[in-house]
């Protein structure tokens, strides 16, 4: 039985419904042809010319990537440029691409419970539930506690090492003792607020503002800056995982992949660094 790209999507869908995606975000089929026989899937954060150079090089024809490949409406698509190459990529050699962005984000067991999990964190619930959703468990941000506190050098190694990061950034001083985190993947800001008021001892999160920054320090709340890379790289893994899954059910016969070319966009330098 053949695979197509609609059986994807429609998995995607129950794991992710596409109706919890925000009213200005673009998710689903956004390049190919639903009808089209998936040869394999091949799962990244972001859609970008390398990551459509892998998919070619593995025989790739099905792409998922959180970040989506079209966003905005676009004016022109210029085939010099590398927005515009990478979709005369992906047409010229028939590679469908899905987006699956803050669907997943508001999910159950979506990008923000997999970051919290993986920092050991139990009794989950969402920052901000959906208003497109009964279920108490879906919507943006995730809070949660540790059984035990943890003390503040072992959360920050914990923190460190699930982000795969050397260091971050904070404002506002790191607690002696942690028992209350929150957590959002990718760029949260405006939820700082919130967990500060659900109780948080720290929120972990990405691309927090200046003015976030110093309203943290304000209060003194200690806010991390996890980078917006690194918080949500986790959950592609979780992504492929539940890809897996969904075919050893349904008996699909192709391989599903995650990206080994992705990289973190930035690179931290300092006064020892060669350039």
């Amino acid at each position: 039985m053949t695979t197509k790209v609609k059986d994807i999507l429609e998995i995607l869908n129950e794991e992710a419904p596409f109706s919890l995606a925000e009213s200005w975000d673009n998710v689903g089929l956004l390049v190919g042809n639903p009808e089209q026989e998936v040869t394999a899937v091949l799962a990244g954060l972001d859609p970008t010319n390398r990551l459509v150079d892998e998919a070619i090089a593995q025989g790739v024809n099905t792409i998922i990537t959180h970040h989506p490949v079209i966003f905005k409406p676009l004016p022109s698509i210029n085939t010099a440029d590398p927005s515009g190459r990478l979709l005369e990529k992906a047409l010229s050699n028939r590679i469908a691409i899905i987006g699956c962005h803050t669907n997943f984000d508001s999910a159950r067991e979506g990008v923000s419970d997999y970051l919290a999990l993986q920092l050991g964190l139990k009794n989950l619930s969402p920052l901000v539930s959906s208003s497109e959703d009964n279920r108490a468990d879906t919507g943006l941000g995730r809070i949660g506690v540790y059984p035990s506190p943890l003390a503040s050098i072992d959360f920050l190694t914990r923190v460190l090492d699930v982000l795969n990061l050397p260091c971050v950034q904070t404002a506002g001083t790191l607690p002696e003792k942690i028992s209350t985190v929150a957590v959002c993947g990718g760029s949260g800001s405006e939820l700082a607020p919130i967990a500060f008021k659900r109780g948080a001892d720290v929120y972990l999160s990405a691309e927090i503002k200046h003015s976030t920054a110093i309203w943290a320090v304000e209060n003194d709340f200690c806010i991390i800056d996890g980078t917006h890379y690194a918080t949500e790289k986790p959950a592609v893994t979780l992504l492929v995982k539940k890809l897996k899954e969904a075919g050893d059910r349904n008996s699909w016969k192709i391989k599903i992949l995650q990206t080994k070319e992705e990289h973190h966009p930035f690179v931290l330098l300092d006064k020892t660094h060669k350039l």
